[in-house]
């Protein structure tokens, strides 16, 4: 049996011991699973073959999250620096509407604007931050070359214990309910309170944050321009917590995936050794978002000192590209060229995040 299964296999039996017990004692028996598999804080992850990224909970919790909530959609007063290469502010703010509220961090590049700038909303994954997301995927240094906006909302430990988005539940994949308002809502504010550019709004998660940035281009295709997903899963695939992992075995609510109203344009990156969500994921995504009626190229990039990679580029019918789809050769559950500032993250490979900015900016010419 194979990582990825054995634990996901571990996982449902947690969950079907847990049924009929009281709360606290199903929980114990998850976090059990977890802490085995080196998911939890505090525990060493066995020893796993090289080619997989480790997993690294860097998740302390930052003195801005300790601060009450800011009132609706206002920035915190003292606006914070970012990284040394990145400059500008790294301003901490809040949304709420009927679904609840939700922190979340924007970078505002240091250099002046020429006009509305391109905003990037970005998903964090399982057991991480906004912060935490910001380094290890390098955005903000990308942003402040491109002058582009990047909000990074950031879930919270009462919605999900292990801070993921809940991609998984039904109540959270409806446009205007539950994570999906929460998450459209603080990025309209955005663009109305900071001048970004409308037409230039895009989307973008690993693992359950790619899983729900999938969500978010189906819900709102007139609000994000494209969509980028790195080790996540298609839309629909679970309906609930069970679903939701075996989804994440590779087996899809119904053996398939739904159909989209509207062809939106996607990027996905996907480890063919990822251990957490299995490959086949990305290929199920990439097909539900290019459906039918296009014309697909083949690359392959050699390892060189990173890892190798194939890239399948989707064109339509006048030739312009609608997906890609990078499968990265060795690579686990980890962001492809990431910084290991960050939790998550494989430095070698492709750049994710440069090509996702590149992909991006295609759309609407630059």
């Amino acid at each position: 049996m194979k990582p990825y299964e054995r634990f996901v296999d571990n996982i449902l039996g947690a969950v079907r011991s847990g049924q009929g017990k009281d709360p606290l004692a199903a929980t114990a028996l998850i976090q059990d699973v977890l802490r085995n598999a080196g998911l939890m804080p505090g525990v060493q992850a066995p020893a796993e073959p090289a080619a997989r990224a480790p997993f690294v909970d860097l998740n302390g919790v930052p003195d801005w999250l300790r601060r009450p909530a800011a009132p609706h959609g206002a920035p915190w007063a003292r606006p914070q620096r970012s990284a040394p290469e990145a400059p500008g502010q790294f301003l901490a703010g809040s949304f709420g509407n009927a679904a609840g509220t939700r922190r979340y961090r924007l970078y505002v590049p240091a250099r002046a604007a020429s006009g509305p700038r391109p905003l990037v909303v970005m998903l964090h994954g399982c057991q991480q931050s906004a912060g935490d997301f910001a380094a290890g995927t390098a955005m903000n240094r990308l942003a402040e070359e491109h002058g582009c906006l990047v909000l990074y909302p950031d879930q919270e430990r009462g919605a999900n214990s292990s801070n993921c988005w809940n991609w998984f539940d039904a109540a959270h994949q409806r446009r205007e309910e539950g994570e999906p308002s929460l998450i459209a809502g603080m990025t309209r504010d955005v663009l109305r309170e900071h001048g970004a550019d409308p037409g230039r709004v895009y989307v973008a998660g690993l693992s359950a944050g790619g899983a729900m940035a999938a969500v978010m281009g189906a819900a709102y295709p007139d609000l994000y321009a494209a969509v980028g997903v790195h080790s996540g899963l298609p839309v629909g695939a679970a309906r609930d917590l069970m679903s939701g992992l075996n989804a994440m075995k590779g087996k899809h609510l119904g053996g398939k995936s739904q159909a989209l109203r509207r062809r939106v344009p996607l990027i996905v990156f996907h480890g063919d050794q990822d251990a957490v969500v299995h490959p086949s994921n990305g290929a199920a995504l990439y097909r539900q978002f290019t459906q039918v009626g296009v014309r697909e190229l083949e690359e392959r990039g050699a390892a060189g000192a990173g890892r190798g990679h194939t890239r399948t580029t989707a064109l339509d019918d006048a030739g312009r590209v609608v997906a890609e789809h990078w499968v990265v050769h060795g690579a686990g559950h980890a962001w492809a060229g990431g910084d290991p500032a960050g939790s998550y993250t494989d430095a070698a490979g492709p750049d994710a995040s440069a090509e996702m900015l590149r992909f991006f900016l295609d759309q609407a010419g630059g």
